[in-house]
């Protein structure tokens, strides 16, 4: 605990890293204010009590997730990261689909500052479509709207656009100024901010008796796990040796080294979650609308309920597929062995080329599966336990996922800063030459 109290301090001593910090609690200062200005002419208290899992098949508890609690009080930044994380994954695919853009890619800074305009572009479009089917949707809800008709839908789509567009501005700003990693410092921020409430809400629970304290023991106890279980699959890999061969060029020898290629167990993170989770929305609210429309039809709707056994087979099977997916779209094989035999690597054991292409496909696919039953587990295990035990719940388990990731790359962006300080400071001292100059 003296050495975690110590390396806090050691933050603030750096200046520059004391600065970054500042700016980045600024900007999220400012998120945090926007996202309690409401748009006029909505019954908060009658949107409220729709924002539930049981209601809409939980679409607006999963937009509500990623917008911090902004979508409760329908603020200006009511529509939070989602754009932009829609834009940068449907980019991230077309990348590789299209020749152009993957050429694109290649091209170092340039490339990237054109592939990064293109997101924005793409961030304001999905940002006005989203918008709109929020404020369509929000209207056609009895009394939630207090005067629908076209001016609420006009005014929504341009406070709620121009507000998905400005959190996307404070991302950047993160990233140019700040601690950097900024839409996922946002994200955080949102779901950190109700750690609070959750914590009372279930103290008060035991205090009323309606929770058993054991029960609240046992929360602690199931959290701490769930924690300690997220970090180690975070930062288990598995690790695939590589051998440089010697080459000679003049009078010098190069090569001859060792090295390392790193496969995580969960390569994809959370996005296989955010693909399954809005992929099975769009049936659920159409069997919802279908319901409404012919009463003869209600078991479909109940069969895709939120709590229906149905659904967690469909999110489980989705997530699962989504994240052998997006990892055979990140990971190229092919790519990644021709890549090692060009630069006169091989793996002992293995024959460059086909054969090494081969290993790593089947490496992808052995790590592949645990990591996803990892992520569908975590997804949907919580959620269980409150279902069927009425066991509480503070956090959903892709929240904390969320959560833990961004805490972990955060403070290996800080242990950073403070190893680079404390080497130059250690140079400026005169002390290297002590070792061996005394």
């Amino acid at each position: 605990m003296i050495v975690l109290l110590k390396n806090f301090k050691n933050i603030f001593l750096v200046p520059e890293l004391r600065k970054k910090l500042a700016f980045t609690l600024g900007v999220l200062a400012v998120y945090r204010f926007g996202s309690h200005i409401p748009i006029p002419g909505v019954n908060i208290n009658a949107l409220q009590a729709l924002i539930n899992p049981k209601f809409a098949g939980g679409l607006l508890a999963y937009l509500d997730l990623f917008s911090g609690g902004a979508l409760k009080q329908f603020a200006i930044f009511a529509l939070g990261m989602i754009p932009y994380i829609n834009a940068s994954i449907m980019m991230q695919l077309l990348t590789i689909m299209l020749p152009s853009l993957e050429q694109l890619s290649k091209e170092g800074e340039y490339g990237r500052k054109i592939i990064n305009q293109y997101t924005r572009y793409l961030a304001l479009g999905l940002s006005v479509i989203q918008g709109f089917m929020l404020a369509i949707f929000i209207e056609n809800q009895p009394g939630v709207v207090l005067n629908p008709g076209f001016a609420f839908k006009f005014t929504t789509v341009l406070i709620l656009a121009v507000g998905a567009l400005f959190i996307m501005w404070l991302g950047e700003q993160i990233n140019a100024h700040g601690i950097g990693n900024g839409s996922s410092v946002i994200i955080f921020a949102g779901i950190v901010v109700n750690l609070p409430a959750a914590i009372l809400k279930v103290l008060n629970l035991v205090k009323m008796g309606q929770t058993d304290p054991l029960i609240g023991l046992l929360l602690v106890l199931v959290s701490v796990g769930i924690i300690g279980l997220i970090v180690f699959l975070e930062k288990g890999e598995r690790r695939v040796a590589v051998q440089y061969a010697k080459r000679v060029v003049g009078n010098k020898v190069y090569g001859g080294q060792s090295s390392y290629i790193p496969f995580k167990i969960n390569p994809s993170g959370v996005i296989p979650v955010i693909f399954a989770s809005t992929l099975i929305q769009f049936p659920m609210m159409l069997f919802r609308a279908i319901a409404s429309k012919f009463p003869a039809m209600t078991f479909l709707a109940d069969w895709f309920n939120y709590n229906a056994p149905i659904y967690y087979v469909l999110q489980s099977g989705l997530i699962i597929f989504f994240a052998f997916f997006y990892t055979a779209i990140i990971f190229n094989p092919v790519e990644l062995a021709d890549n090692i035999r060009k630069s006169g690597g091989f793996i002992p054991g293995i024959r460059p080329g086909k054969q090494t292409s081969e290993f790593f496909d089947y490496l992808l696919t052995r790590i592949g599966l645990p990591g996803a039953i990892y992520l569908a587990s975590l997804a949907l295990v919580p959620n269980i336990l409150q279902n069927i035990f009425n066991f509480p719940v503070m956090f959903s388990g892709i929240s904390l996922l969320i959560v833990i990731g961004v805490a972990m790359d955060t403070s290996s962006q800080i242990e950073a800063y403070l190893i680079e300080r404390r080497y130059e400071g250690f140079l400026a001292s005169g002390r290297l030459k002590g070792r061996y100059g005394r």
